[in-house]
């Protein structure tokens, strides 16, 4: 029993060194002493099975100290991405958009220049007459490209606006549209409205827009913020609560300073 003890532990170091050093370890160590390593494939399967058992023991050690955690008062439990948040307080976005409106009392002093696009011919006169700078069909699209047609608004009659689709790009959100109200077949009441009307955009979830001049009465200032506020809010989705809860009012060299705004938010939107 000496013997073959000896000479296992003489040919397991030969066999280490070849490990660490021949460039196929695997196919040289085997073939050198593949008819010598019988007692080693006995320990090591007891080695792989010893190992298998300590695993096992680990989980279920791991699974009976596992301890369910009282997390209902949590803010935000663990795990549980996806559960119902318990804060009732919360951001409302809704999707960007430009509106135009009449202000009660208007501090422009300028004329808005209109194009209006049409392939009526009758129809382009009544728009001439009625205040606008350009009217015209599809001819119109490579001057407006090549920035020899320049204007503030852009308004359209729905037949001709497939055709104004290669101005999209360059006209962004100048490019006429029914939700804004500068596509339809009315165009002396388009130009009545955008001639003289008062843009605003609502992005992300502020409305930001001039609404007077220091100089006007305080009364004046405050029925055009009224207006602006009910033309803000009649755009609210039908799943949304109060849709402006706090105002903000500064000119353009001065810090801002909060107004109460409850008072000016439509009758519907208080009992919100």
């Amino acid at each position: 029993m000496a013997a073959p003890s000896r000479s296992v532990l003489r040919v397991l170091p030969r066999c280490q060194s070849l490990l660490f050093t021949c460039r196929a370890p695997s196919v040289s160590c085997s073939s050198l002493t593949a008819h010598r390593q019988q007692p080693a494939r006995s320990y090591a399967a007891a080695a792989a099975k010893q190992k298998e058992k300590k695993d096992e023991t680990v989980q279920e050690k791991a699974v009976k100290e596992k301890k369910k955690v009282d997390d209902k008062n949590r803010h935000k439990p663990y795990g549980l991405t996806a559960w119902a948040p318990v804060d009732d307080v919360y951001m409302k976005k809704v999707d960007p958009f430009v509106s135009t409106m009449h202000l009660p009392h208007s501090f422009k002093s300028d004329i808005n220049k209109i194009v209006v696009f049409t392939e009526n011919p009758d129809q382009a006169r009544i728009a001439m007459e009625n205040g606008a700078a350009v009217a015209g069909g599809a001819e119109l699209v490579e001057k407006i490209l090549a920035d020899e047609i320049t204007a503030d608004f852009y308004l359209a009659e729905p037949d001709i606006v497939q055709k104004l689709l290669p101005l999209k790009n360059k006209l962004r959100k100048k490019f006429p549209k029914s939700k804004r109200g500068s596509v339809g077949m009315n165009i002396p009441k388009m130009l009545a409205l955008f001639k003289s009307g008062h843009e605003y955009m609502v992005e992300d979830i502020y409305v930001n827009t001039q609404v007077a001049t220091l100089d006007m009465p305080k009364e004046h200032i405050l029925e055009n913020i009224h207006a602006i506020v009910k033309d803000v809010a009649s755009h609210k989705p039908a799943e949304f609560g109060p849709f402006i809860e706090r105002g903000i009012v500064c000119s353009r060299s001065s810090e801002g300073l909060h107004i109460t705004i409850e008072e000016l938010l439509p009758q519907e939107e208080k009992k919100a």
